[in-house]
């Protein structure tokens, strides 16, 4: 079953802007953190996010990109990834 985008999600508050950096965080400080409770009843992995989303998947192997700019590449992965029903 297809969920909607955490983007989506944001315009229903079942997941705010909290709950999204705190999966950007989670991941920045361990990319194979797994499956990550967050919002209201929702899950993701934000590993497969970034694996989905072809911009962060390759500017997170650049050594040259910085802590912001991979911050908003993850974050762009998770908006727009499916996150699940817990």
């Amino acid at each position: 079953m297809a969920y909607p985008m955490t983007l989506d999600l944001m315009t229903t508050l079942h997941i705010v802007d909290d709950d999204v950096s705190g999966v950007v965080d989670a991941y920045l400080a361990n990319t194979q953190i797994g499956s990550i409770a967050f919002g209201e009843g929702f899950r993701i992995d934000p590993a497969v996010a970034v694996a989905d989303h072809p911009f962060a998947r390759t500017l997170m192997e650049q050594s040259w990109a910085s802590d912001e700019l991979r911050r908003a590449a993850v974050r762009a992965a998770i908006l727009l990834a499916q996150p699940e029903r817990s």
